[in-house]
């Protein structure tokens, strides 16, 4: 007797343990933790996810796009680094997602729904402290080449102020690439005569940005800058904010009025500094046709410091970014390898925990390009490919975030240049008359 029932008993637990996976139980807690972000009225994915109703129409693009890995986005080679934000699936996410839509997609119970996850309606940042945005909506029009546009949005900053969280709402995703928000620090040179609120291309004189320092910027995946508790970007009193636009055609003329959203923290909850800084390649020639041409920057690190973000940024050609670090010691380490570059998707990789980085270590950062007619994304696999601002040009950046100590002087992260000697004439050889 007691045999049966424990049969019966091991039955029952069998049953349970192969009940197929339902919407309510299995699938909307993957949803809310992996894809909501984006997936919800407002943000950049094209179709909410939000609800049964919503997601049951796409369950079989769903599960066609989680076992290629497609989604959600991410890049990183697993052999190399942790990252916080990774936001591959599991295995065991992938194989419930895609049991789940087998059989049949059912909704299940609704009393096994989790509680719907809460955002704050326009932002994926606490309620900003102070919302800067374009003074009118700028005109796009259906075709041609639109060239950056830079627009000055005085910040009115009396005093110095520590931003914790930042982020760009793009008013119309539709005619926009990208926008990157820069703080001008009083008395810079760069873009000399812009003025306040007006569309501003600047001349080649007025190009040079070396003291602007990048605040946040939007592109297609990535996210909103959200940094840990003690640590903030500046904003020296009397900076100006500065937009760079990059608007596309698509066919339909359109207006933008984009914003940044920025959230303070008090300075004295600071302790480090975060700056973004760049290991940058403006010097290279890919040929027409090439499949595989190869990219090289590099950057010498003049002070320790603490490496806590990095962001590879390629065009449509791009093809695989790798981020190498070679210590004082002589030992190299792999930071980041992204096999397969998408222009689609601008992801940003935050460590597990921060790289220590010793005075004297140098980065370098190896791309790789394709433009032959094998790429289904290239723009003309005929022409030679240079740096340039539009998509069909090519750049070649690996963008970092350093953290340090917010009373050092930002110039102590970079390798002093040496000065020339100067030249003793009196030491110099004679000229020989007989030669």
């Amino acid at each position: 007797m007691r045999l049966g029932i424990l049969a019966l008993t091991l039955g029952g637990v069998a049953t349970l343990a192969a009940a197929p996976p339902t919407f309510d139980r299995d699938v909307m807690p993957i949803l809310q933790d992996n894809c909501q972000t984006c997936h919800r009225p407002g943000e950049i994915a094209p179709m909410p996810l939000m609800t049964y109703k919503e997601v049951r129409p796409f369950a079989a693009a769903i599960k066609e796009a989680v076992a290629l890995r497609k989604m959600p986005p991410w890049f990183a080679d697993s052999r190399y680094g942790h990252f916080e934000n990774d936001r591959s699936l599991s295995q065991k996410d992938i194989q419930t997602i895609v049991a789940w839509v087998k059989n049949g997609a059912p909704e299940g119970d609704a009393k096994d729904l989790p509680p719907p996850r809460e955002f704050l309606e326009g932002w994926n940042i606490r309620k900003p402290d102070l919302v800067l945005q374009m003074p009118a909506p700028f005109q796009v029009p259906a075709t041609g080449t639109v060239e950056y546009q830079y627009v000055l949005i005085p910040g009115k900053f009396e005093t110095d102020t520590w931003v914790q969280m930042a982020e760009v709402r793009p008013d119309n995703r539709a005619v926009l690439h990208h926008v990157i928000a820069f703080v001008r620090p009083p008395g810079s040179k760069w873009l000399a005569s812009i003025k306040p609120g007006v569309p501003f291309v600047p001349t080649k004189e007025e190009s040079d940005m070396r003291d602007a320092a990048f605040l946040v910027g939007y592109a297609p995946g990535l996210p909103p800058t959200i940094l840990p508790p003690g640590r903030a970007k500046l904003i020296k009193a009397g900076s100006d904010i500065i937009f760079q636009m990059h608007y596309t055609t698509n066919g339909h003329a359109g207006t933008d009025q984009t914003k940044i959203g920025l959230a303070f923290v008090p300075a004295e909850t600071v302790k480090e500094r975060v700056l973004t800084l760049a290991a940058a390649n403006e010097d290279f020639a890919i040929p027409p046709g090439a499949p595989n041409y190869q990219a090289e920057s590099d950057f010498e690190f003049g002070t320790d410091t603490r490496m806590v973000a990095l962001l590879p940024h390629m065009h449509l050609r791009g093809k695989d970014f790798e981020y190498k670090v070679t210590y004082p010691t002589g030992e190299s380490q792999i930071l980041l390898n992204v096999p397969h570059y998408s222009f689609s998707w601008q992801l940003v990789y935050v460590p597990e925990g921060d790289i220590v980085i010793p005075k004297g270590t140098k980065l370098h950062c190896t791309a790789h390009y394709d433009n032959s007619l094998n790429n289904p994304n290239n723009p003309d696999a005929t022409k030679e490919v240079k740096w340039g601002d539009q998509s069909w040009d090519e750049m070649m950046i690996g963008f970092f975030d350093v953290a340090f100590d917010k009373n050092m002087k930002p110039s102590k992260l970079f390798v002093e240049k040496k000065k020339k000697e100067p030249v003793n004439e009196a030491a110099m050889p004679k000229p020989n008359p007989a030669l």
